[in-house]
């Protein structure tokens, strides 16, 4: 009964990445961008500089994809729970696949990289011979958050000993 109550999480996160144009905003950005692109496809093709006409569908063509990979990249998620018995660190990727890392909280140290102009570079957890990277999506506001949080949730169960 101690044990189960000992694995009660006294921290859990799930970290993703930020995307600031959602699918409306996506699809009014495509139909801007396609109402500058077909009117200099129509001027080019009919004045007979298909070349340029086809730099033009190109270029759209390339907008459309960079979105969609963006969007796609945007399914990467991580888990990260703590509790007395274990920190575990699961890994999402945009295809499904998951990567699992899990630590001994009385052993596992955290460690953060800093630039004093930019704030957080890195995070990362280590213990055990292994390192597990942290949030490497996040944005330096969301990583200032998340290391202070993480911390206190490390020190919470370090003191319940």
């Amino acid at each position: 009964m101690t044990e189960a109550l000992d694995d009660r999480p006294v921290f859990s996160a799930e970290l993703f990445p930020h995307r600031s144009l959602g699918r409306k905003g996506f699809r009014v950005l495509l139909m801007l961008a396609a109402l500058g692109f077909v009117p200099n496809v129509l001027y080019f093709t009919v004045h007979g500089a298909w070349p340029i006409a086809l730099y033009c569908l190109a270029a759209f063509a390339g907008l459309y994809a960079a979105f969609r990979l963006s969007y796609r990249s945007a399914l990467e998620r991580e888990h990260v729970r703590v509790s007395r018995l274990e920190i575990s660190v699961t890994k999402v990727t945009p295809a499904g696949k998951r990567l699992e890392a899990h630590y001994n909280p009385f052993w596992a140290r955290f460690t953060v990289d800093r630039h004093d102009e930019f704030g957080i570079t890195q995070m990362a957890l280590a213990g055990e011979g292994r390192r597990t990277e942290i949030g490497a999506f996040l944005n330096p506001d969301d990583r200032e958050s998340f290391a202070r949080a993480f911390r206190q949730a490390l020190a919470t169960v370090k003191q319940r000993i």
